[in-house]
């Protein structure tokens, strides 16, 4: 493992590797949205792109850093590349879905509304009221808001585990 001369600080770390993963993460995400698989279970290959650029992330900075990150700092890292890779991808959805295919919104709610026809514990005028309040909630800034804090959330439950097991801490008195 290489270690550098200076070390890095835990903001450019997750500045760089959150802009990275982001973009990986808007390549793929493109790709499910141009095949209409937004459904299907190929979506979670999107935390596997959070957790290996968390990973290298934590690794980058543990050897730019003489071998040692605090798990504090691990924490960190992560919380800040899932925040950048949040804004990154909810910015890349609300101009994909009002944009580029504003179909993509009338899909979806399709698919949804189908899903409570099928379960049958809802009447009509429920489901035209669930349909309502989710159009609201899928355009416009909510929606923004919604998928950076649901990408902060994942990030850090996923951040604790990985920084226990990449962090060298320091030793006191050396």
């Amino acid at each position: 493992m290489e270690t550098s001369s200076t070390p890095v600080s835990t903001t450019s770390v997750g500045m760089r590797y959150g802009l990275l993963t982001g973009l990986v993460s808007i390549i793929f995400s493109f790709g499910l949205f141009a095949a209409q698989m937004e459904d299907s279970p190929i979506k979670y290959v999107g935390y596997l792109v959070l957790i290996g650029g968390l990973i290298m992330a934590m690794r980058y900075y543990k050897a730019s850093n003489f071998g040692f990150m605090s798990y504090g700092e691990g924490l960190g890292i992560g919380i800040l590349v899932s925040a950048v890779v949040g804004a990154l991808s909810a910015i890349f959805t609300y101009v994909y879905m009002n944009v580029i295919d504003p179909d993509a919104v009338s899909r979806m709610t399709e698919k949804v509304r189908a899903g409570m026809e099928e379960g049958g514990k809802l009447t009509d005028e429920q489901i035209d009221q669930s349909m309502a309040m989710a159009g609201k909630f899928m355009n416009g800034p909510f929606m923004v808001v919604a998928v950076v804090i649901s990408s902060v959330l994942v990030g850090l439950l996923l951040s604790l585990v990985i920084s226990a097991f990449i962090k060298h801490t320091k030793p006191e008195f050396e």
